[in-house]
């Protein structure tokens, strides 16, 4: 069998096919390793454009940013300053801090600190630089501005100092707290004040916030807490249950609620229930009030009174009151009965004395009928007289003049009738003239007719033609409209008086006054005489002034008073006075 025969190879060929290889091989990792650096030269690109973008959107954040800082700067309520740490120089301040220290804004820029009236002097500014290097930051809480116009004000600082493009540079925030301060004073006052009225008072008081806290407890009601520790601050609510038993300190808180919520005051005179603390019954008077806390938040006041003491001093009080009564109850019936076995002892002498003292009224009462019944018996007898001596005598004149002329020849009378006549008829007139007189001095007509005043102005005329007295009448025209009675009484009285002045008192003139006064009626009748003689007894039946007594019963009898003013030599003054004037 023959064997195939393989062409034979060159070295040479072979060689140059692992060349080739080789060359391919290179020629691919060249082709990979430039595609690998443009996508490399790609990536650095892209990223090249981004980190440009950034950094431009960053330029504009912070061109944006730097905008809003600086109207925050400009448009601030707060005083900014910028200041160079190294020199003390102002470099940049906000318009605010312009205003408030008085300096134009232009003139700021460049000024040391110091001298814009912040600090005191150069010196505290240094001290004000080292501490903010050390700490990187100072908070002054009160400094006081004297501004350009010479205001004092107070302000708070608080300065920090960092970096700014590798540059330490110092910012300054400045404000104005003199309002803030003044209200804090006047707060602090009162306080102050609200605290003494409170510690001063002299009850009991404590003060609940509009948190329901216990806020303040004066000297007088720590007592009435002794039991509870913490006081202060704590739950008004909490501190009702620990004093009282549930029902009363839920009644009680309810009412605090109440009041706090509506300012509806609220009092209480009387509080007994007995205490879970101490299981005492107390009694309390209280009362509580809303008010402004000078914080400017409501709040309550209570005030009160632990009256526990008081009310078992009264019950113990009313005890001995009751036998005290009962002792003084048993000392007057001793008394009464010592009385009446005294009584019992003297009722012989008693009854002497009462038929003694009777038989003297009776003497009495015998004497003063006996004077009236005199009285009545001369004014019968004066009466009589007047009728028989005066009224009989012209009435038997009448009649004879009547019979002479029926008897006699008219032509012989002739001469004489006329005469006759005349004569007949002045007797008749006179009569007449007697006859009214009785009738007035009884009952004078004019009163009942015209009235009181014409009726007394007719008796003072008659009064003054007979005795020759100046007489007068002041009276006031609504005395007319009282009761028909007492102008009779004051009619009287006057006549009674006048009769007394012409028999007795040798006056010159007589005031008759009729006046009216705090719903009263008084007349006065006054003279100048020579007075009444022993005027303390002017109403003494016994030494024969029935007159003045008749006066005083008459004025009596309609209710009203009668009083007599006399002394030797000065006068004598009659005066009646009646309660009321009725119609």
């Amino acid at each position: 069998m023959k064997k195939l025969r393989t062409p034979p190879t060159t070295k040479t060929n072979v060689l140059g096919d692992s060349a080739m290889v080789e060359m391919n091989e290179a020629l691919v990792l060249g082709s990979v390793r430039q595609h690998q650096l443009t996508r490399q030269a790609v990536a650095l690109n892209v990223q090249l454009e981004l980190e440009i973008a950034e950094r431009q959107r960053a330029e504009d954040s912070l061109r944006i940013s730097e905008v809003r800082y600086r109207r925050l700067f400009e448009a601030a309520t707060d005083g900014l300053l910028l200041v160079d740490p190294v020199s003390g120089s102002i470099t940049d301040a906000n318009p605010f801090i312009a205003r408030l220290s008085g300096h134009p804004l232009d003139q700021l820029i460049g000024m040391q600190l110091w001298k814009i009236g912040l600090l005191k002097d150069e010196a505290a500014s240094r001290e004000m630089f080292e501490t903010l290097k050390r700490d990187r930051k100072v908070f002054y809480e009160d400094l006081a501005l004297d501004t350009q116009s010479g205001r004092h004000l107070e302000v708070e600082v608080v300065a920090n100092l960092y970096e700014e493009n590798s540059n330490q540079i110092i910012q300054c925030n400045i404000r104005d707290i003199t309002d803030r301060k003044r209200a804090e004073e006047i707060l602090r006052r009162n306080e102050e004040l609200f605290s003494t009225i409170i510690e001063l008072a002299p009850v009991g008081v404590y003060v609940l916030d509009a948190r329901f806290q216990l806020q303040q407890v004066n000297p007088n009601a720590l007592p009435s807490f002794s039991n509870l520790h913490p006081l202060i601050g704590r739950d008004f609510s909490e501190v009702i249950h620990v004093l009282w038993p549930n029902p009363a300190a839920d009644e009680l808180v309810a009412v605090f609620r109440h009041t706090l919520e509506t300012g509806e005051p609220y009092h209480s005179t009387e509080f007994i229930e007995q205490r879970r603390d101490i299981d005492i019954e107390e009694v309390y008077e209280w009362q509580i009030q809303r008010v402004i806390l000078p914080t400017g938040e409501n709040g309550v006041v209570c005030f009160f009174n632990n009256i526990t003491e008081r009310k078992n001093a009264e019950a113990a009080q009313r005890k001995l009151d009751v036998l005290t009564a009962s002792n003084l109850k048993l000392k007057k019936e001793i008394v009464r009965r010592q009385a009446v076995e005294e009584s019992l002892h003297q009722s012989q002498e008693l009854q002497i004395l009462l038929l003694e003292q009777s038989r003297k009224q009776e003497e009495l009462l015998r004497d003063m009928s006996h004077r009236i019944l005199s009285a009545q018996e001369e004014e019968r007898k004066r009466i009589s007289r007047e009728l028989h001596d005066v009224i009989s005598q012209n009435l038997i004149g009448i009649n004879v003049s009547m019979d002479a002329l029926s008897k006699g020849d008219l032509v012989a009378f002739s001469g004489n009738f006329r005469r006759k006549i005349t004569e007949a008829q002045r007797i008749v007139e006179s009569t007449v003239d007697r006859l009214h007189h009785f009738a007035r001095e009884l009952r004078p007509s004019m009163l009942d007719d015209l009235g009181l005043i014409p009726a007394l102005q007719t008796l003072l005329e008659r009064f003054m033609e007979e005795t020759g007295i100046r007489s007068s009448l002041t009276a006031f025209a609504g005395i007319e409209e009282s009761k028909a009675d007492v102008l009779t009484v004051l009619y009287r009285i006057a006549q009674e008086a006048l009769a007394n002045v012409s028999q007795h008192a040798q006056a010159n003139q007589v005031e008759i006054s009729i006046t009216t006064a705090d719903g009263c009626i008084q007349m006065e009748i006054q003279d100048d005489g020579t007075g009444i003689e022993g005027p303390d007894k002017i109403f003494d039946a016994k030494i024969g002034r029935l007159g003045l007594l008749g006066m005083k019963e008459r004025v009596e009898m309609v209710g009203g008073s009668f009083q007599i003013e006399s002394l030797q030599g000065e006068g004598t003054v009659v005066r009646a006075v009646f309660s009321k004037p009725t119609a």
